[in-house]
């Protein structure tokens, strides 16, 4: 991987004449409809680069294997210009779609053609990214490259006994680095993702880049609670690891009369649905599926507490979209929560997998003061200004063109 280019490099839009306006291909495994935080990450960049002006492509996978070609697609308020790709469903998950990945470099060159980009950025290194990185290379094209990807993420849908899990994951790692070694600049989420990823791969220079937040969407409720409820937000997968909270739930002191709202869904939530019920959970625990963003405001906003107890979180948007909420987060202090919770200040950190420690801070949350609990929700609304969306769009740009990057 070469680094971030010098103030003396030319930006990359500048041989073609448009130093501001820069046309970007962003190639991404995850789009709506899928829902998944590098989906959502995806989806805000490319309608932010919009909105400042530049011409923004997407390829992505379609919803089905017929509904593939060139469409507009307004997301995130902004119109996209989507070049859909015929894609399967892969059965093991509930919704996932995919290319076929001898098919990926076929479309990388159909889409460069007619695209013409002054930069690639890719959102992982797996089908899609990895057969653009090539086909973009071989054109001279700049590439960045942002990783999602934990080990946990991938293995839940191999169907595969779990010695041969070891082998799919050493395999997949060696090739993402062949893929990321193509790359101007990669970045990730957060700093410790960037320490996991050069140290997995022995790869140097990974650039921490948040996913980026508009706090001003969210609406904080400062005041005093008249009911205990906590709230979960996002897939419901293996490694977020949603059964330690209800067996926490289970376990907390009766007399907190407390309800615990999850918004999303996956594959394990026929699997959540039966533990609710074989822990007497079912008058506590609503799913609510997926919901709209207004819904999922509007529970945010009312809620007492956000809990996450996943081991795989490259940074967490729902943990951001809560502290733009003004909740005490309490979260497992694995991978990067702890970049976005500082036990003590805005909320708890608990040891991954702890159902004691879990209730524990949960208590220490739903006991405290007035004035206790409006100094940590103050401490979400303070901590989560440093995700502001702007920041990372100024980031993005810079490594686009191929200038320092901001402060």
């Amino acid at each position: 991987m070469t680094p971030p280019a010098t103030s003396d490099t030319p930006p990359a839009g500048a041989t073609a004449g448009r130093p501001d306006r820069l046309t970007v291909l962003i190639g991404a495994d995850t789009f709506l409809p899928h829902v998944n935080g590098a989906a959502r990450f995806a989806e805000r960049l490319a309608a932010g680069l919009v909105a400042r002006g530049h011409d923004v492509h997407v390829m992505a996978p379609s919803a089905t294997h017929r509904a593939h070609g060139r469409f507009t697609e307004v997301i995130e308020g902004q119109p996209l210009t989507m070049h859909r790709l015929p894609s399967w469903r892969w059965y093991p998950h509930d919704w996932l779609t995919f290319v076929l990945p001898w098919m990926s470099k076929h479309h990388a060159r159909r889409v460069l053609d007619e695209v013409k980009p002054d930069v690639v950025h890719i959102q992982s290194h797996i089908v899609i990214g990895r057969g653009l990185a090539r086909e973009a290379r071989k054109r001279g094209i700049p590439i960045v490259a942002t990783n999602h990807v934990m080990a946990e993420n991938i293995v839940d849908f191999t169907t595969l006994p779990p010695v041969l899990d070891k082998v799919v994951v050493k395999l997949a790692w060696d090739d993402a680095k062949r893929t990321l070694d193509m790359a101007r600049a990669v970045t990730t989420p957060t700093r410790k993702a960037a320490d996991f990823l050069e140290a997995t791969i022995a790869i140097d220079g990974v650039v921490p880049v948040s996913c980026g937040i508009d706090a001003s969407n969210y609406t904080p409720d400062l005041t005093p609670r008249d009911a205990n409820r906590m709230v979960f937000v996002g897939r419901l997968t293996t490694e977020k690891q949603i059964d330690v909270v209800l067996h926490a739930l289970a376990r907390l002191d009766p007399a907190l009369d407390v309800t615990f709202d999850i918004v999303g869904n996956g594959d394990q939530r026929r699997n959540l649905e039966q533990l609710v019920h074989q822990l007497g959970l079912d008058e506590r625990v609503t799913f609510h599926g997926r919901t709209s963003d207004e819904e999922l405001r509007a529970v945010l906003s009312r809620a007492s507490v956000f809990v996450i107890a996943s081991i795989a979180e490259l940074q967490s948007i729902a943990t951001m979209e809560a502290m733009a909420s003004g909740l005490p987060i309490v979260a497992a202090n694995a991978v990067a929560l702890p970049h976005l919770v500082h036990d003590g200040e805005n909320g708890y950190l608990f040891a991954p997998g702890d159902v004691d420690d879990l209730v524990g801070k949960l208590t220490a949350v739903l006991t405290a003061t007035p004035e206790e609990r409006l100094r940590m929700q103050q401490a979400s609304l303070d901590g989560v200004k440093v995700h502001d969306m702007k920041r990372t769009l100024d980031t993005f740009e810079a490594l686009y063109r191929g200038e320092p990057l901001p402060e």
